[in-house]
């Protein structure tokens, strides 16, 4: 019993480079499900797909060419190009307008008045249901032909408009769902008005400075993080947007509302070119983080951070 013991308090003084190992290594225990779900689920797919963007992957009959080809006719058919324009006017319509309606309710609701816990609620509603598929059906019965919309419009004596089958009001339409769903970045914008110290204000107000001022002087400089923040998220979004044009138009009319995300699922899903879907992911990727870098490139240009100096 001795020897065991006195064998056991020597393995604890002089461990083995294995039981080092263990020591050390005993919290990857503890994220090991995280790490497989990470490297199954994440990384190999995002390399596998970079590996069969370079390829004529089909699911059903395999792989018959490598090359550059896949890039080479994305960047020479007229229809993926307009696809990637509508995309970019997509996303520079509804960003600008959702994080500037965004802004303007926080404004409001950062005031107190009667019920605003209650309007604060109502406004961030939507964003919890704007991603589901049964809005976006309700999107689309407001808007048809013999919606609610055009029927309101016809109750004052108006024409009824053909929101969905005409090219240049169905883009604006789809952009309004995704402006509707602004309750995510009011919330973020409230919580960076309620951080600005009241003291600033009343400095302001005693040196003569209107509301207008005040805003443009104190409110918008102190949270420009927040707003840097929220372009940069939204943005990333609206680039990735699928449910709204794909239920509501389909892409059409005249592919006005085909989005870029729209057509990869076409090359994947219905023609099963996983090999040109794979290419087209990685262009949308580059884009997306083209943008953010320019965007964290400029912000030592706009954004002000409280520490420094």
């Amino acid at each position: 019993m001795a020897k065991t013991k006195s064998r056991t308090e020597k393995d604890m003084r002089n461990p083995s480079k294995f039981q080092v190992f263990c020591r050390r290594n005993f919290g990857f225990v503890f994220i090991l499900v995280w790490l497989i779900g990470f490297l199954v689920f994440r990384l190999y797919p995002f390399i596998s797909s970079l590996v069969y963007s370079f390829s004529d992957f089909h699911l059903f009959k395999g792989i018959s060419e490598w090359g550059l080809m896949n890039y080479q006719e994305i960047f020479e058919s007229d229809k993926i190009m307009k696809s990637l324009g509508v995309t970019f006017a997509y996303s520079f319509m509804t960003v600008p307008l959702k994080l500037a309606f965004a802004l303007f309710i926080a404004y409001i609701l950062n005031y107190k008045i009667k019920g605003v816990n209650f309007f604060r609620t109502a406004y961030y509603i939507p964003s919890i249901l704007g991603g589901s598929v049964a809005i976006a059906v309700l999107w689309k019965a407001l808007f048809r032909d013999e919606g609610v919309i055009n029927a309101i419009i016809r109750a004052f004596g108006g024409e009824g408009i053909n929101w969905l089958a005409d090219p240049d009001y169905a883009l604006f339409i789809i952009s309004l769902l995704r402006v509707w769903q602004f309750g995510s970045a009011m919330v973020l914008f409230l919580a960076a008005l309620k951080g600005v110290s009241v003291e600033l204000y009343e400095a302001a107000t005693i040196d003569g400075a209107s509301k207008a001022r005040q805003f443009f002087s104190i409110t918008l400089p102190l949270i420009t993080p927040v707003v840097f923040y929220n372009l940069v998220t939204q943005l990333c979004q609206a680039f990735q947007e699928f449910n709204g044009p794909y239920i509501i138009t389909q892409g059409g009319p005249r592919d006005a509302t085909t989005l870029f995300s729209l057509l990869i699922y076409r090359r994947a899903f219905q023609l099963n070119e996983m090999g040109m879907a794979s290419a087209m992911a990685w262009v949308l990727f580059i884009i997306v983080m083209t943008l953010s870098v320019i965007a964290f490139v400029s912000q030592k240009y706009w954004v002000y951070y409280g520490d420094e100096k």
